[in-house]
């Protein structure tokens, strides 16, 4: 009697409240994605700013520039100035802030502007136009060497201690402290003028000038012989680094408990390699490959110019050199966006590989 009084009890029943707007809201802001994006953006917004104040500090201006220029051909100062002022529609003397205001300005409606130096040559457009070139040659040259670097890597660290690791770890540490100019100079140096495998002189530039644009065979063919000599300086400069870090992280996993326990289960040893070591290897390299991603379009300066090559990096010399300010900011902003998104993705992908990292950033607050 007394278990069936007690089971016909009455049972209390808790009724949760639902999160307030303030809660979720609060849960929004604290969520890992969130907060990451918002750095992200806020990065961008600073090194926007400060790059506009710093170009303006950078003796000169386009109107002095090409005051310079005109005297050069025998022009008076008074001459030179009425020409460079008729020229460039562009007022040295206006507030900076006021300037800054108006670029800001035009920059949330998607506006980047003209050209100081090229009048009615929009800066998108000079983006667009050489782009494509820096983000071929140098994302070519990164899917390469990351690709041979940690097959590399990961067969150095399974063979460690034999005469193939130590070979490669000799020359992937030698030709990681090389710079990329110093490996371009003695490509053009040895291989093309001493050796003379090839012409120096031919390979200038992005495509052969002779051949007709279109999607023929020879045209795509060119674009590719063209962006040889660029690729194989991207790829010999950084292949070492890939090398070295797959190993070393190869090293590392290969003495984790559960590879041990993975052995003593009787799995394969390809198994092994490609589903347990293979995969928890790769995770620092994921991260640092999403970064290597935004450098894609800074390109490199020295190197697009030794080729001539016409990439971002080359034309953003030669716009530093004229002052053109908008063109500069534009180039600067593709190239800041880049790196700061290459940064957010390698975030939020060390997150989703690696929940630990996730967790611990939203537990903070």
């Amino acid at each position: 009697m007394t278990s069936l009084a007690s089971s016909s009890a009455p049972v209390s029943i808790t009724k949760t409240t639902p999160p307030s707007l303030w809660q979720r809201i609060r849960r929004i802001l604290n969520s890992y994605t969130v907060r990451v994006m918002a750095q992200g953006l806020l990065t961008i917004f600073g090194v926007i700013s400060f790059t506009f104040f710093l170009i303006r500090l950078m003796p000169g201006n386009p109107v002095e520039i090409k005051i310079e220029q005109f005297m050069q051909r025998g022009l008076t100062f008074e001459e030179a100035s009425n020409q460079a002022a008729a020229l460039y529609q562009f007022d040295p003397d206006a507030p900076i802030l006021q300037q800054y205001v108006d670029y800001i300005g035009k920059l949330l409606q998607g506006n980047l502007g003209e050209s100081i130096t090229s009048p009615g040559t929009t800066v998108i457009s000079q983006i667009l136009r050489y782009l494509p070139w820096t983000l071929f040659s140098v994302g070519t040259a990164l899917l390469i060497s990351f690709s041979l670097g940690v097959l590399l890597g990961m067969a150095m660290a399974y063979w460690r201690g034999s005469l193939f690791d130590n070979i490669v770890t000799i020359i992937a540490s030698f030709i990681y402290g090389i710079p990329d100019y110093v490996i371009a100079l003695l490509l053009i140096i040895v291989v093309g003028i001493q050796l003379k495998i090839f012409s120096p002189g031919e390979m200038r530039g992005g495509v052969d000038p002779t051949i007709a644009p279109g999607f023929t065979f020879e045209y795509i063919g060119s674009i590719f012989k063209f962006a040889m000599l660029p690729v194989l300086v991207y790829v010999l400069s950084s292949i070492g680094g890939w090398i070295l870090t797959m190993k070393s992280s190869t090293i590392a996993t290969l003495g984790e408990d559960h590879i041990t326990v993975a052995k003593a289960r009787g799995l394969s040893e390809r198994r092994i390699l490609t589903a347990y070591v293979g995969r928890n290897a790769l995770l620092p390299l994921v991260t640092r490959l999403a970064i290597s991603i935004g450098f894609v379009v800074g390109g490199s300066v020295i190197i697009e110019e030794l080729f001539q090559y016409p990439g971002i990096g080359r034309n953003l010399l030669r716009v530093i050199t004229s002052r053109d300010y908008t063109t500069m900011q534009g180039f600067f902003l593709i190239i800041t966006i880049s790196v700061v998104v290459s940064n957010i993705i390698s975030d939020l992908a060390l997150g989703w590989l690696d929940p630990r990292v996730r967790v611990k950033n939203e537990k903070k607050d």
